[in-house]
């Protein structure tokens, strides 16, 4: 996904010069491409990435469009007062891209999870906030923030959710309806998609029609869209490789009460509000959290079988 990014990031910066990259001190095979093509276009703040933000801010603020690259919670978490004060206050075109959103670097253990970052991010004022699903997304949602200008928040993951390629299909703040069905509805953001569209093939063995829909802006956020599948299903399941609190799962309950059109049925299913002390690949902590397309069938099962 990253390679996508990248890409699209080169074909922007042909035609514009304004446009700046500056890494964390990381990405060197990703980035060789670019810092070659665009020498005078790229920056190494090294390992400083409260640093780098405020430089990206000054850089915007003095015309450039600026892209922060870095990985997971390191240009969000570690950088919250430079985003809130410096880029977002300032409306400055800083897009911060993170690698690894997720159990992405699930084998570095919890200090390079991203799983708080949605929520956090969703806060700041001004911030667009999108979550691509698969690389061809990666490609086109990039040159759709910077043509959207402002402050942007970017997760990419090291996978994808391997749905086919549709890039007409995508468009910023819009939500995209995956799969129709007409008793549950799974909202799902990033490549986590996966699962759900896998699980929809499992609960439809099961007799259960399941409508997937992809959420890949979670800011601006298409409430009317939530509102209207609301309407159309029993059930709202909302999946996340992120916490329960405060991303998906609350954007999407937040629209459908605020909308007057209430589930029936509502699950957030998501990382629990506590730290993981198990560490391994992205797939393995998936499964051990229940995101995997077999824990979220079964969940919805039983969701459906209890509460009728």
């Amino acid at each position: 996904m990253h390679d996508s990014f990248v890409k699209a990031l080169e074909n922007l910066a042909e035609s514009d010069p304004r446009i700046i990259l500056i890494t964390g001190d990381l990405g060197f095979r990703v980035l060789n491409s670019y810092s070659q093509r665009f020498p005078d276009q790229f920056v190494n703040a090294g390992v400083a990435e409260q640093n780098m933000t405020a430089m990206a801010c000054g850089m915007a603020l003095s015309g450039a469009r600026v892209f922060t690259y870095s990985i997971g919670n390191f240009p969000t978490l570690r950088c919250m007062e430079q985003l809130r004060n410096d880029v977002c206050y300032h409306r400055a075109d800083v897009v911060v891209v993170a690698v690894g959103g997720g159990f992405s670097y699930g084998k570095l253990g919890m200090s390079h999870f991203a799983t708080e970052d949605l929520a956090m991010m969703r806060t700041l004022p001004e911030m667009t906030v999108v979550a691509p699903s698969d690389p061809w997304q990666a490609d086109v949602l990039t040159r759709q923030m910077q043509a959207r200008g402002g402050p942007g928040y970017l997760r990419l993951e090291k996978g994808g959710a391997g749905l086919a390629s549709a890039p007409e299909a995508v468009k910023l703040g819009e939500a995209r309806v995956v799969r129709g069905g007409g008793d549950v509805a799974i909202f799902a953001i990033g490549p986590i998609l996966g699962s759900a569209v896998k699980a929809a093939d499992l609960l439809a063995q099961e007799g259960i029609s399941t409508q997937v829909v992809e959420i890949h802006t979670l800011k601006p956020f298409d409430q009317d869209t939530i509102a209207r599948v609301s309407r159309e299903v029993s059930a709202i399941i909302t999946l996340e490789e992120h916490s329960v609190i405060g991303g998906l799962g609350g954007a999407v309950a937040e629209a459908c009460l605020e909308a007057g059109s209430p589930p029936r049925l509502f699950l957030r299913i998501g990382i629990a509000d506590k730290f993981s002390g198990v560490v391994g690949d992205q797939n393995y902590l998936r499964r051990l959290h229940g995101l995997d397309a077999e824990s979220v069938k079964e969940t919805v099962v039983k969701l459906l079988r209890t509460k009728p």
